[in-house]
């Protein structure tokens, strides 16, 4: 036997039968990972529930926001209603009226603002910055939160 035959022992020629076994062996191990892989993904059950969480808090998400638009489009077209129905006489007085409450509003904001201590003041402004740069999750949260109850409370009745 000479050196060549030796070195070419473990490659079989392309096409032979055993060249076919190895390609066949070769993509039984790729189809046996795969199927492993499947299987350990649907026996990790901590990662589902955190999927199925993430799609169901989306999904709260969006339909409280559709929801919120919902209620906003619905006062609109209520408030413009209303307006469309009112004297115009009234709607001079309600204008004065609703002057005359934000001239006062605004007095007593002045003169609560006069009496709190700089320390409330302060931790106040500090509460309302905090809310302004997160307006948009407050008012996720809230609108999930009114949906929540208002949800659980129409189930209520109905029992």
């Amino acid at each position: 036997m000479n050196d060549d035959a030796r070195t070419n022992i473990g490659t079989p020629a392309p096409g032979s039968p055993a060249a076919e076994l190895r390609d066949q062996v070769e993509r039984t191990r790729d189809e046996l990972g795969k199927t492993v892989e499947a299987l350990a993904a649907k026996a990790d059950i901590k990662a589902q529930a955190k999927e199925k969480t993430a799609a169901v808090r989306d999904q709260a998400a969006e339909t409280a926001t559709q929801v919120s638009e919902q209620i906003r489009e619905k006062a609109e077209h209520a408030a413009q209603a209303v307006k469309d129905k009112t004297p115009d006489p009234l709607l001079a007085k309600t204008a004065q009226a609703a002057a005359q409450v934000r001239e006062t509003a605004a007095a007593a904001g002045r003169y609560a603002a006069d009496k709190t201590p700089d320390p409330l003041l302060e931790r106040a402004a500090q509460a309302a910055t905090a809310a302004r740069a997160n307006r948009t999750p407050l008012l996720v949260v809230g609108t999930a939160l009114v949906v929540f109850l208002w949800v659980r409370r129409s189930r209520g009745r109905r029992r």
